[in-house]
């Protein structure tokens, strides 16, 4: 498996960059990494929003007829990262599309509530934007399937599982995109952001408060934790779990070390606890999870990128 870890292309930076100090509540900016050499994009720093980081790059795999994309979230604790951080060739040469975005930080969006929504609604309005170009970039607007580490990987999850925001009224042809994703495969989610969860599944849980704490209200775990309860409302629309239903599509998770629920980890930001009981509760919503990590059972596609490849290019 150590093997089967090291191809993870896709994820392997934006998850080392997503790791935090062990005392540290919300993950500090990650040091400038050495990021995969790829083609230069076919459309670099497309502009998607008002904001400094509102930019994409795109990358159009050659076809004669609409491609499947691969749509990336770099990861970074939503406090860090860059769109950089992705090897694209191995899509390109199954004839996928590659976007990857930048967003908001949450210490860049200290004016939005909870500032967590900024990364989130960017990436979903990046989604909508790459789908208002699909004529143009020769994409097939159905078949795209979110990807990243960490941070980016509860994004990703939050795309596939939230109901679509789409607003068929609006007069913004952009707007009127869809938000749903054919699939999603990710790299050591966090796929919830309740603490009260977190600590029941993994009792050394650190992370997550940076999402809702506005000028550092929440100076360690414990006061993330006491106010559970007044920021319930914002826990039911911002963490995967809490928004999976049985219409979402099939979502993959990879951990690199095997789960132990209920029990301290090594690196409780990134434990298999996540993976086994958001698994567990998307069974019994009826929508598709693998979840892959060293000695995991009844494994059939051992990297994100072969599952990637496979579920994006299946028939319909």
């Amino acid at each position: 498996m150590k093997t089967a870890l090291a191809l993870l292309l896709l994820t392997s930076i934006a998850f080392a960059a997503d790791t935090p100090a062990k005392k540290a509540e919300a993950p500090k900016a990650p040091a400038k990494k050495v990021y995969p050499k790829n083609p230069p994009p076919t459309v670099a720093n497309l502009k998607y929003g008002p904001f400094e980081r509102n930019v994409l790059d795109f990358w159009q795999a050659k076809s004669d007829k609409p491609t499947p994309l691969l749509f990336f979230i770099h990861g970074g604790g939503w406090m860090g990262g860059d769109k950089a951080g992705i090897a694209v060739e191995p899509f390109l040469k199954e004839g996928i599309s590659v976007v990857s975005i930048n967003y908001r930080y949450i210490s860049q969006a200290q004016d939005v509530v909870p500032p967590v929504k900024a990364p989130l609604h960017d990436a979903a309005l990046a989604l909508q934007t790459v789908r208002s170009k699909a004529a143009e970039w020769n994409i097939d607007k159905a078949r795209i399937g979110a990807s990243g580490g960490s941070a980016g990987a509860c994004s990703s999850l939050w795309l596939a599982f939230h109901p679509d925001m789409a607003d068929s009224k609006s007069g913004d042809p952009i707007a009127r995109e869809s938000t749903r994703l054919w699939t999603a495969a990710v790299n050591g989610p966090q796929t919830t952001l309740d603490p009260k969860q977190m600590r029941e599944w993994t009792p050394n849980s650190k992370y997550g408060g940076h999402a809702f704490s506005k000028n550092g209200e929440f100076k360690n775990f414990d006061d993330f934790v006491a106010a559970r309860e007044r920021i319930l409302p914002w826990i039911a629309e911002y963490s995967p779990y809490a928004l999976v239903s049985s219409d979402d599509p099939p979502v993959y998770c990879y951990f690199g070390a095997p789960p132990a629920i209920g029990q301290e980890q090594k690196d409780p930001t990134h434990t298999a606890n996540f993976g086994v009981k958001l698994q567990e509760h998307c069974k019994e919503n009826g929508v598709a999870c693998d979840v892959v990590y060293p000695g995991a059972p009844d494994v059939k596609f051992k990297t994100i990128n072969d599952y990637l490849i496979a579920k994006l290019k299946e028939a319909k």
